[in-house]
């Protein structure tokens, strides 16, 4: 096991788990040992001579990643190995991309310091650390950056739950591609390497919402020598490793998980095994070239099936994306979770009241990674695979235990779980040697023969857990996949689930109730959701209980006509409430409702698929699901009369809304007050 020579603390585990990224004893695949920061073994952390005196139950800032030079004196560093530059604030957490990949590094005796949401028009923001001996790291954060900043009306949020106080505004648009450049102004020759989820599925062309246009590899306009994608555990030691050797970085290419750029003549002569894809002038010139080239990266997503894209551009440009990295074993994820984490923000972030997101997961835990139910809206399976990376039950009880030992711990764990949190192994046994199928879908149309169904070790997990002392109650957030439990003969986990992880309302994400719709989302079908409900009351009845299932519903997805969406507000007021969430359609990038709503095909069968574009439209669509609100009265009527649905309207008890517009609020408040002073005034 790597050791964890930046902190006293060993790492938590409950197996003899082997090395995260390499074998016992710390040694790489160069066979280098893990201390090997030039020559020197680091040594341990003193306390930081100018730290403010904070709660004692508070982690000192000698505990974190150092953001200035103070603190690297602290350390006697007189150099970074590397410098991570981050566009959200630190948090000491596995939820948090930055915290695993620098507490991985160190684990292996690199020395990362941390430049968190520096000033991008300023070249000095990221020079506080000065240039690291082997480069810098760069991430957006936890969020693609457009995401995290404008609406799907494109108008500018507010707020910012990844900056201290919430505060908005502290990071650039397309912050990968800015802090890059920025670097490179500055650091000429630097290695720069591109990670996190915005650089990961932004790694080939792409479509872009917020400008409506394809853009290139963010590769070429980020001016970066290497693109991370995925998780990036394996590739950022393998990098490590071989920047600490004097490999120069142009040679890295053999990293999988990777992306590079070649150029000039007989730039493709070391490159093995690839298909072509559409270049750029053929991606900008016909879109359908653009729906055949991401078909072709979404069937080349795992470790074992896929090989290797070369994307062609002007001027003898080629872009290379290698196989993905293979996915971690439970020892690994078990090793990744152990780290030392001081699971809080960091001190700097006292005086502005924290870090908002981390409220989110504080109490929560991630029981595994990746998804194969591969939603068609969501960029999962682009990012993290299908196949499902799990940790030990010995793993999760660990932290489980850590979180009850929290001052602020009420009893409450917020979430077990992950992507979905009922999958809890892979899909099927063939995974395992032959990979995931390219062109079949486990869980669309239906559930696969070949799938093992079986969430036995799950409903065990959630027992043990509610055993433990100091835990009250165990909740289950992250959703479940409802066709997934359907298929699987056994009441038990939906009774454990009944009984003892829903608080009133269970959460479920059936996106939509038109089939026609469902089929292009790769979601089951009404009729399984329908079924699901009915399963779920019978077991309320039978244990004396009242909770309800609350969907989940997306409003203007590609294959939604006005009829469809009508359709679903038909639905919406059969169940008899109001859905108090709505989310309208985003295409962010790489996924393959994206890819629909740019081409207007479904890109893995090259059919037509309508698609709603024009923002009036997608607000009667998003209206109709809220028929009942007042403000949203002109939209409904005008969808339903586009539709021909004039007949839900007037005063039938299947009608939407009336024939005249309800008066405002305060108006309607205004009259009842009179009638009521008037009877009364009679008597």
């Amino acid at each position: 096991m790597p050791k964890h020579p930046n902190n006293h603390q060993q790492p938590r585990r409950g197996n003899e788990a082997a090395a995260r990224q390499r074998k016992a004893g710390g040694a790489g695949r160069n066979g280098s040992t893990a201390h090997r920061a030039r020559g020197t073994a680091p040594e341990r952390r003193t306390p930081h001579p100018h730290a403010p005196k904070v709660d004692p139950n508070r982690p000192g800032r000698e505990l974190f990643p150092p953001v200035t030079r103070a603190d690297m004196n602290a350390r006697g560093w007189w150099q970074c190995d590397f410098v991570y530059v981050n566009g959200d604030a630190y948090v000491d957490h596995p939820s948090f991309g930055a915290a695993i990949i620098i507490r991985i590094l160190e684990a292996h005796g690199y020395r990362v310091g941390l430049i968190c949401q520096p000033d991008w028009k300023d070249p000095a923001s990221i020079q506080v650390l000065g240039e690291p001996r082997l480069g810098f790291l760069v991430s957006a954060g936890n969020m693609d950056s457009m995401v995290n900043h404008y609406t799907v009306t494109k108008h500018r949020r507010h707020t910012d739950a990844y900056t201290p106080g919430g505060e908005a505004g502290r990071r650039p648009n397309h912050a990968a591609v800015v802090y890059s450049n920025l670097i490179r102004s500055v650091y000429k020759d630097s290695p720069i390497i591109m990670g996190g989820i915005e650089a990961s599925l932004r790694r080939l062309a792409h479509y872009d919402y917020w400008s409506d246009k394809l853009k290139r590899s963010i590769l070429l306009d980020a001016g970066a020598d290497l693109v991370i994608y995925g998780m990036g555990e394996h590739q950022i030691v393998e990098i490590a490793d071989a920047l600490d050797v004097g490999l120069p970085v142009d040679q890295i290419t053999y990293v999988d998980g990777t992306v590079y750029r070649v150029a000039g003549e007989g730039a493709l002569d070391n490159v093995f095994d690839y298909e072509l894809l559409p270049g750029w002038d053929d991606l900008c010139t016909d879109r359908l070239n653009y729906a055949r080239s991401f078909n072709t990266q979404h069937r080349n997503m795992d470790a074992i099936t896929a090989t290797r894209l070369v994307e062609p551009y002007p001027n003898g440009v080629y872009v290379v994306q290698n196989p993905p990295s293979a996915p971690l074993t439970e020892a690994e994820m078990d090793e990744v979770y152990a780290l030392p984490y001081t699971r809080t923000w960091h001190p700097d972030y006292d005086a502005a009241g924290g870090v908002p997101a981390f409220d989110e997961v504080r109490f929560s835990i991630a029981s595994n990674r990746g998804c194969f139910g591969e939603c068609s809206f969501c960029a999962l399976a682009f990012h993290q695979g299908r196949v499902l990376q799990t940790r030990s039950r010995e793993s999760i009880i660990e932290e489980a235990k850590l979180l009850t030992h929290d001052p602020a711990f009420k009893g409450y764990i917020s979430d077990v779980g992950g992507p979905t949190a009922n999958f809890f192994r892979r899909a099927c046994k063939k995974q395992e040697t032959k990979g995931v199928c390219k062109n079949r879908r486990c869980l669309f149309p239906s559930v696969c023969k070949n799938m093992d169904v079986d969430e036995h070790g799950y409903t065990e997990l959630l027992r043990d857990l509610r055993a433990l002392p100091g835990v009250k109650k165990v909740f289950v957030r992250s959703g479940i996949r409802f066709d997934y439990t359907m298929a699987d003969p056994s009441d038990e986990f939906l009774e454990e689930l009944v009984r003892h992880h829903v608080s009133g309302q269970l959460r479920l994400a059936p996106e939509h109730v038109s089939d026609a719709v469902l089929s292009v989302m790769g979601k089951p079908s009404r009729a399984v959701y329908d079924a699901f409900c009915e399963r779920f009351d019978r077991m309320n009845q039978k244990y004396g209980l009242k909770q309800y299932v609350v969907p989940y519903l997306i409003s203007s997805h590609p294959g939604s006509t006005m009829k469809e969406a009508v359709e679903l507000a038909e639905a919406v007021r059969d169940m008899g409430y109001m859905p108090e969430q709505v989310q309208d359609f985003y295409p962010t990038p790489s996924t393959m409702s994206t890819a629909m709503f740019y081409t207007g095909v479904d890109p893995r069968t090259m059919k037509p698929v309508y698609v709603a574009r024009d923002p009036h439209e997608k607000a009667m669509q998003r209206a109709l699901i809220q028929y009942r609100k007042p403000e949203n009265y002109k939209l409904v009527k005008e969808a339903l009369e586009k539709a021909g649905r004039s007949d839900l309207i007037g005063y039938g008890p299947k009608c939407l809304i009336r024939p005249v517009p309800p008066k405002p609020e305060g108006a309607a408040g205004k009259q009842r007050t009179k009638r009521r002073s008037g009877k009364g005034g009679k008597r």
